[in-house]
């Protein structure tokens, strides 16, 4: 199997949580909407025009966080928007609580995820984004979530892929993975990090497009580390083992196993 993997990174990431508009929360990773949304971006699509075409089933997606992370509040100046008129900036500004993931260290540290990109029953929009992006040819600007945000592409790679069954056997994660079929987790003796580097989440995985255009149709469930190094994890499931040249292994698992709204 081919995959093509990059990884994106940034100072700042906030990827809003789908709860409401006026949340402040954040995802501690990319969910998929947001991350098709990164790639329509390189294809230079509009707007709520591509969902469709970059449905679960069409392109399969996994992400996995490449440093230490970190999410923590703080206030932002926000118009203060009471009529139509107040986008002018006449009303004045509101401090609003806003959490943003970054780095353990400001100075010294980028958040930086890496993703992995498949063909599912669609090859069209694979091959489109593996010629984009191999050949540094991008549209649109990348933001980590949202505009001010921005974020560079690095360490793009064509790369073969072996699958693996497993069947309740222990394996070593790299990638978020789907928490359906995790069975057990090991967790390491650190007590520095024994029960706090691993994080679950329900994600956004498709919107239904079309005249309904961002109403919510799937969701991801997933287990994922907040630290560079993989989960230890009782697998009931298919995972995909990657050798890099250097000999380095990486276990991954794309975003499927999606709970459709009815």
């Amino acid at each position: 199997m081919e995959i093509l993997k990059f990884d994106i990174e940034g100072k700042f990431a906030h990827f809003r949580k789908f709860h409401g508009n006026n949340t402040a929360m954040s995802y501690s990773i990319p969910p998929r909407t947001t991350i098709i949304g990164m790639l329509a971006a390189i294809l230079g699509k509009e707007k709520d025009t591509y969902y469709g075409k970059f449905k679960s089933e069409n392109l399969r997606i996994g992400v996995r966080i490449m440093h230490d992370i970190k999410k923590s509040f703080h206030r932002v100046n926000y118009l203060k928007i009471t009529s139509r008129d107040d986008f002018t900036g006449r009303s004045g500004r509101i401090q609003t609580p806003f959490e943003i993931v970054t780095g353990h260290d400001l100075k010294k540290h980028m958040v930086s995820y890496r993703f992995y990109l498949t063909a599912g029953e669609d090859d069209d929009i694979y091959d489109a984004l593996k010629n984009h992006l191999l050949s540094e040819d991008r549209t649109f600007n990348i933001s980590l979530g949202i505009a001010g945000f921005s974020a560079f592409l690095s360490n793009i790679e064509k790369i073969q892929a072996t699958e693996i069954k497993a069947y309740n056997e222990w394996v070593d994660i790299h990638s978020a993975c789907n928490s359906e079929q995790v069975l057990e987790i090991d967790f390491p003796d650190d007590p520095e990090i024994k029960f706090n580097h691993i994080e679950e989440e329900l994600l956004p995985a498709d919107f239904i497009g079309g005249d309904k255009g961002r109403e919510l149709f799937r969701m991801n469930r997933v287990l994922f580390a907040t630290r560079p190094f993989p989960m230890h994890v009782k697998l009931d499931g298919t995972y995909y083992q990657l050798k890099k040249s250097n000999d380095e292994i990486e276990n991954i698992q794309f975003l499927e196993y999606a709970g459709v709204f009815s």
